[in-house]
């Protein structure tokens, strides 16, 4: 067994976050360390992670080759001297990951879509609010200024949701947005408007 397997079947994501300085929340969250996180935007999973913020994502040689500046060889071998681990020794049975059930490992595809989506529509609406707030009492409201008024608290809401409520809840809350059709729309509007600012600076860089 090479040493990259064996590393990741003896050290979780979470242990080698908590090894070098990240600290997770109960629901695994925690400061992005590759971008300016104000608020918890990394999921920390088993097996690997996932920033919400500007989409970072790998296993758990991935992560530390990031923290460290290092290249895969090189961080695979931090982490078996950092934890012990001998690559020419099998993990015990009992590192080995678990395979997860079929219905639990598709729910969890399904949330981190639903929380990635409504992340996306809330830094939209954040930017619009403070890109179209009118500059004079006599300004006529723009759309996108009364859509982040009215949607901000909601969406923001949703997404706290996700991210710190028990599984029940989150459950619920998932299959409370895809029966109303809501996370589909907002994909579909999200895709459609990048495409439309891509459009646009091409023609502006033309």
């Amino acid at each position: 067994m090479d040493i990259f397997t064996t590393v990741k079947a003896a050290v979780t994501v979470r242990q080698a976050a908590e090894h070098y300085g990240l600290q997770g929340s109960r629901n695994s969250m925690v400061c992005c360390p590759f971008h300016d996180d104000r608020h918890p935007s990394m999921k920390l999973n088993e097996r690997y992670f996932y920033c919400f913020g500007c989409g970072a994502t790998g296993d758990v040689i991935d992560l530390v080759a990031r923290l460290f500046d290092l290249s895969s060889y090189e961080a695979a071998k931090k982490l078996a001297h950092d934890f012990g681990i001998d690559p020419d020794k099998p993990p015990a049975a009992i590192a080995l990951p678990k395979p997860e059930r079929p219905l639990l490992r598709a729910y969890r595809q399904e949330e981190v879509r639903c929380l990635r989506v409504l992340c996306d529509y809330l830094h939209l609406l954040e930017s619009w609010k403070v890109q179209y707030t009118p500059k004079t009492p006599e300004d006529v409201l723009d759309d996108r200024f009364v859509e982040a008024c009215q949607m901000l608290d909601y969406v923001e809401y949703l997404a706290d949701l996700l991210i710190v409520a028990e599984l029940e809840q989150r459950v619920k809350i998932v299959e409370m947005l895809n029966k109303d059709g809501l996370i589909a729309r907002l994909e579909e509007r999200l895709e459609r408007l990048r495409k439309e600012e891509s459009s646009y600076e091409e023609k502006q860089a033309a």
